[in-house]
């Protein structure tokens, strides 16, 4: 995704400044808010994307839409703004909110399946994350038919795969291998 690396650097950025003035919460708070906002209007996305369109008047837009955000926040949309970055606002958003829940001691693990969860199969899954981390974990979990059946889990970098489609694809692996010596 483009601008990933950036978005990253803001919500550092943001993040220590959060700190620093103790609004972190109230920042993460804001940034839910504005996610919520960005990923289910598309004409305020595009607005934001327009490069015809003055950052004085995106930002000018932003705090007429959020006129309850912190101080903080206001002052992170003028960073924004400055830097004409406010297309990464969303992005920046959610690296802010990834960010703060680690801060917390909290991840999110992306949990893949065929079906929807089981609380079996989620059992077994929790066992697995937590022997990968030792932050307090939340689930999210995606369907794909394409897996077949097991599951595929991810933490940050880390990607456990247990999915059939994955042990197939190695079997076809192996013997492919032996078959053409």
């Amino acid at each position: 995704m483009r601008g990933t690396r950036a978005a990253i650097r803001y919500a550092k950025a943001a993040l220590a400044y959060a700190n620093d003035n103790k609004a972190a919460s109230r920042v993460a708070h804001d940034f839910m808010s504005v996610a919520a906002l960005l990923s289910s209007n598309t004409e305020l996305q595009e607005m934001l994307l327009n490069p015809l369109l003055p950052s004085v008047q995106k930002e000018s837009v932003l705090t007429s839409i959020f006129p309850e955000v912190c101080l903080e926040t206001r002052q992170i949309f003028s960073l924004l703004a400055e830097n004409s970055r406010l297309a990464l606002l969303f992005q920046t958003g959610i690296q802010y909110l990834n960010l703060y829940a680690k801060q917390q001691g909290e991840v999110t693990a992306y949990v893949t399946s065929a079906v929807p969860l089981t609380s079996e199969l989620e059992m077994v899954i929790r066992e697995k994350a937590k022997a990968l981390t030792k932050l307090k974990i939340q689930f999210e979990n995606k369907i794909d038919p394409s897996i077949l059946g097991g599951f595929i889990l991810k933490i940050g970098d880390i990607q456990y795969d247990a999915s059939i489609s994955y042990q197939l694809q190695s079997l076809k692996t192996i013997l492919t291998k032996t078959n053409s010596i």
